[in-house]
């Protein structure tokens, strides 16, 4: 498998695109992604869920994983998941992060993705839904930006709804 990496320059250091402390400029390092959250974040600039399966486990897991956190084994076998799951827990939050109120609410939720393993899934947000109807178990869609909006990021999914 090729793992692509991208190149700093120092002219995206002076302009801003890259983001840095005071220091040299000419760092020897940079933050990676690493080759399972890289392939997954590309995924959802193409419109894709990716987990990873453990062969000896018998799991697939979102996000995915370079090796199975419970028998240590390396985890190659990728596999694209739908957009669609279940909800497993949420929450229907009436402040946000200052603790100042707010009208309507912020609902976020773990989504067990299908095709992943019990128990796996994502933390992101639910809308065009009553927060009356939510419920553990409801079967929720991915609502996807438009592809041309799309950067690489887990916001690559606006939010979740029911279908």
């Amino acid at each position: 498998m090729e793992v692509k990496g991208t190149t700093i320059s120092k002219q995206d250091i002076e302009s801003g695109k890259v983001l840095f402390t005071k220091g040299d400029p000419n760092a020897h390092y940079t933050w990676d992604t690493g080759i399972g959250i890289g392939r997954y974040l590309e995924g959802l600039r193409e419109g894709k869920i990716w987990g990873t399966y453990c062969k000896k486990c018998n799991r697939t897991v979102v996000p995915p994983r370079v090796f199975c956190e419970l028998c240590f084994s390396p985890v190659i076998e990728w596999k694209q998941l739908k957009d669609t799951g279940i909800i497993n827990t949420f929450s229907i939050c009436y402040v946000n992060w200052d603790a100042s109120r707010v009208e309507t609410p912020h609902l976020p939720a773990v989504i067990e993705i299908d095709g992943a393993s019990k128990g796996c899934g994502i933390l992101h947000v639910l809308d065009e839904v009553n927060p009356k109807e939510i419920h553990v178990g409801m079967k929720v869609k991915a609502v996807w930006k438009r592809p041309e909006e799309r950067t690489g990021s887990i916001l690559d999914i606006q939010y979740f709804k029911p279908y």
